[in-house]
């Protein structure tokens, strides 16, 4: 596994850090598969019962990198996405220990997990608009999912962001604690004393009953598909250019 990602196993419980703090661990095409390499041995560890997973240093995610997006195609878009998506569509289940911004791409991690436990300097920033470009990854779908048309419209088309008390407000995230990833520990010791059986049936059950007759993982892969197109179509903009090129010289 790559050092952009790290993975530590205790107590039935996987801790997966996105691990690029100069760089307030950005998505990367490399971080993204090894986001994917230590969801897939997590699901493969049959002493593994839950995942929980952070950000080294001060940020939770900052988003895509800006260098990897601004060449990304469609291809490239699935390629960024396939590192959340796999926490997304994880048959474990998944706590985000938000300790600090969770940004565009960021967001998504976060909203991927079942649960979301942010720390006092979280924040949740979609970011697409101000970047001039189109939300993608299913953005629009988990949000809505999270906190309800009104408010995911609110964050996608007015710019909301959520600070950690404003995420448990609105039922983006469970608790504000001190320390996120000790609160994700204490959670995640429901699910690790239980039978591993239990766990993967019982978030199986609940993603199938979510919302009868389809399961959400495919309402998911569905989001990720009406996005791709408007999202690939606002990248290669001169708008999205002259955006990417101004927030480079920051």
């Amino acid at each position: 596994m790559a050092d952009s990602v790290l993975m530590q196993v205790d107590d039935h419980v996987a801790l997966i850090t996105v691990n690029d703090p100069d760089r307030r661990n950005a998505v990367t095409f490399e971080m993204s598969a090894a986001l994917r390499a230590a969801v897939d041995a997590a699901e493969a560890d049959p002493e593994v019962h839950t995942v929980i997973v952070t950000g080294a240093g001060k940020a939770f995610c900052a988003g895509a990198d800006l260098t990897a997006l601004g060449e990304a195609t469609e291809d490239g878009l699935r390629r960024i996405y396939d590192g959340f998506l796999a926490i997304a569509h994880c048959t474990l289940p998944t706590i985000a220990a938000v300790n600090g911004a969770a940004v565009g791409a960021g967001l998504n991690l976060a909203l991927a997990a079942d649960v979301r436990i942010a720390g006092p300097n979280a924040l949740f920033d979609p970011r697409f608009q101000k970047l001039g470009i189109h939300p993608g990854g299913g953005a629009t779908w988990m949000l809505q999912r999270a906190v309800g048309p009104e408010v995911a419209r609110a964050a996608l088309l007015f710019g909301m962001r959520f600070d950690a008390d404003a995420a448990v407000r609105h039922g983006l995230a469970l608790e504000v604690a001190d320390d996120p990833v000790a609160a994700a520990r204490e959670l995640a010791a429901g699910p690790a004393a239980a039978p591993r059986d239990v766990v993967l049936a019982t978030k199986a059950s609940m993603r199938a009953t979510a919302n009868p007759g389809t399961v959400d993982t495919d309402q998911h892969r569905t989001a990720v598909d009406i996005e791709l197109g408007p999202q690939a179509a606002s990248i290669e903009s001169p708008e999205f250019a002259r955006r990417l090129a101004a927030a480079k010289r920051r």
